[in-house]
């Protein structure tokens, strides 16, 4: 089921998601939901379940195709992630749904090593990513622990009105 996306200042986007059972059919469905609202949504190569209001740590990720990506795992939904690994820090670019007039600057790891689970199997999953499907599993796991790219944001000027295209 494609659901509403939240908005800032909406609460569940400032809460910590609790870890679930990946074998649970309540997270199974929410791995479905994710991935169909994700694909609903131009442009969007990620959403965690707190952008849908479900403080579950979960999310859904697919940067095929995406003219950006380096690294590609193709479709993935991931239950409880963990970063387990990350190398220097680089700046870039980062927008999302949840805050959908601006972008900003963000200074994250330019490589890192997430594990979790795939709901459903229960299968332990393990991706290492580099440039941006490096900063869409991070700044996935930041939503589920309820931060938003605007707080890491280091300073004013690097936070910039999104652009609009016709």
């Amino acid at each position: 089921m494609n659901r509403p996306v939240v908005r800032l200042p909406h609460h569940a986007l400032k809460v910590r998601a609790a870890e679930v059972d990946p074998m649970d059919t309540e997270v199974i469905a929410l791995g479905l939901d994710l991935v169909e609202t994700m694909r609903a949504s131009p442009a969007c190569v990620g959403l965690a379940a707190t952008q849908i209001a479900v403080p579950m740590r979960v999310f859904a990720m697919d940067l095929t195709g995406h003219k950006k990506a380096k690294s590609c795992a193709g479709l993935v939904v991931i239950a409880n992630p963990v970063i387990v690994a990350r190398a220097e820090m680089v700046l870039g670019r980062e927008g999302c749904m949840s805050v959908p007039d601006l972008t900003g600057d963000v200074a994250r790891p330019a490589t890192v090593t997430v594990r979790g689970v795939v709901p459903g199997t229960g299968a332990a999953i393990e991706i290492t990513a580099d440039a941006l499907e490096a900063r869409c599993l991070q700044h996935e796991i930041d939503h589920l622990d309820g931060l938003l790219f605007i707080d890491r944001v280091q300073h004013g000027h690097q936070l910039h009105a999104r652009k609009r295209y016709v």
